[in-house]
């Protein structure tokens, strides 16, 4: 697939990169190991050299990048590719639940000026948004965007700034 000679720059183990998980740390070689380190979110990872590419070894499934010379390339889970048929069961799994909550509010609405007549619209949002986070979930995962090792990453160099720079 990659070919090292025709790169101007290959991977190797005796290289520094940067880290395509957190993106504020240089990945290096771990000494006495044949793996690369994270400085800044402290992740392992193998490389394989003939096919120029990075695995994530603390991580199950895999995370998975192409070295390019300059930049990593993701791989994504799978021959991943969305066609319509999945934004359509995407669509569906995030606005039929809360469309059968709503239109049951509507069809039996709570009594007027009761203390819980606010539930059934509270209970329509949240249903919403709770299908929709799982929904981008799932996508993050698919793409391979690590959402909380990026928030934690960011938190960290908010609380220290000069670390991730280094």
């Amino acid at each position: 697939m990659f070919n090292s000679h025709s790169q101007k720059n290959p991977l190797s183990y005796e290289g520094t990169y940067a880290c395509p998980i957190c993106r504020c740390g240089q990945i290096s070689s771990l000494t006495l190991m044949e793996a690369l380190g994270c400085d800044v979110c402290h992740h392992i990872f193998t490389i394989n050299l003939e096919k120029q590419s990075l695995k994530m070894a603390d991580r199950e499934p895999a995370l998975m990048w192409h070295w390019t010379g300059k930049t990593w390339k993701g791989e994504h889970l799978g021959n991943l590719e969305l066609s319509w048929i999945y934004w359509i069961i995407a669509l569906s799994f995030v606005l039929f639940p809360p469309s059968l909550i709503g239109l049951s509010a509507l069809i039996f609405p709570p009594i007027s000026g009761s203390v819980w007549s606010w539930f059934p619209l509270a209970w329509t949002i949240l249903s919403f948004l709770v299908h929709l986070l799982i929904l981008l979930w799932l996508m993050a995962e698919a793409y391979q965007f690590p959402v909380l090792l990026f928030i934690r990453t960011q938190c960290q160099r908010l609380v220290n700034p000069r670390r991730g720079n280094s």
